[in-house]
């Protein structure tokens, strides 16, 4: 069975959303039989690449809140990320352009390191203080090497803007065909679709279903909870206390 996820390096519930279907996954008893792909979704395409700012500053032009309000948002998303054993920085993160980290997840998949390397992104954009989108290209030839990839390699990617750009622009395109207006987005052996950071349990569910069944791909939640917190292409959501 293959689960793809379509996910933002930019995006915390992402990075929650990945922990809670890893946990799923482990009790899975069929975990052996399932392959976990990770697919492209820009959340600010539109960003040049250069064009870096404080994560606060972007949700206070985001969603128009204060300050102190994005900060409060910042705490309490980090609880939740601490809750799945997560390390996060809620202070002095930045955002900006994902693309080139997308190209290089495809060269990932191609070398069998895509879960590594994408783990490596969310821990440095999330977790370390060092930046991923203000350092330069050799922050992420660093961050690639470490994940297992040769850095020759990297650095061709990195120097030719055109190397894995059509395999993240059909990921994007093909999120939009499944009704992904949000990440992340769970496909499981395109039967069934999950959307958001749910509960592990959710996962779970989706997992025995989708391992069992043969339907039409249907979005499964949390039992009269709604959708559950995604980031999309006005923002992320901000938990409230």
């Amino acid at each position: 069975m293959r689960v793809e996820i379509w996910s933002d390096i930019a995006c915390p519930w992402c990075y929650v959303g990945k922990a809670r279907f890893e946990k799923a996954l482990e009790a899975f008893p069929h975990r052996d039989g399932v392959e976990v792909v990770h697919r492209s979704f820009e959340l600010d395409p539109g960003r040049a690449k250069g064009d870096v700012q404080p994560v606060i500053k972007m949700l206070t032009k985001k969603y128009g809140m204060s300050e102190a309000q994005a900060q409060a948002g910042e705490e309490n998303l980090g609880a939740q990320a601490a809750a799945e054993g997560l390390a996060y920085r809620t202070r002095d993160r930045d955002h900006g352009n994902t693309f080139d980290m997308h190209r290089l997840l495809h060269l990932a998949k191609e070398q069998g390191r895509q879960n590594e390397l994408i783990q490596a992104f969310y821990q440095a954009n999330f977790a370390e203080e060092r930046s991923v989108f203000s350092e330069g290209d050799e922050r992420l030839v660093e961050l690639a090497v470490a994940a297992g990839l040769d850095a020759d390699d990297v650095r061709k990617v990195l120097a030719d803007p055109t190397a894995y750009a059509d395999d993240v622009r059909a990921d994007e395109r093909e999120a939009a065909e499944l009704g992904a207006n949000g990440v992340p987005f769970f496909v499981l052996d395109r039967k069934y679709g999950v959307s958001g950071a749910q509960p592990a349990e959710v996962f779970a569910q989706a997992l025995s279903q989708a391992w069992g069944e043969h339907s039409p791909l249907q979005l499964i939640e949390q039992s009269g909870q709604g959708d559950a917190e995604a980031c999309g292409p006005d923002g992320c959501a901000v938990p409230q206390r």
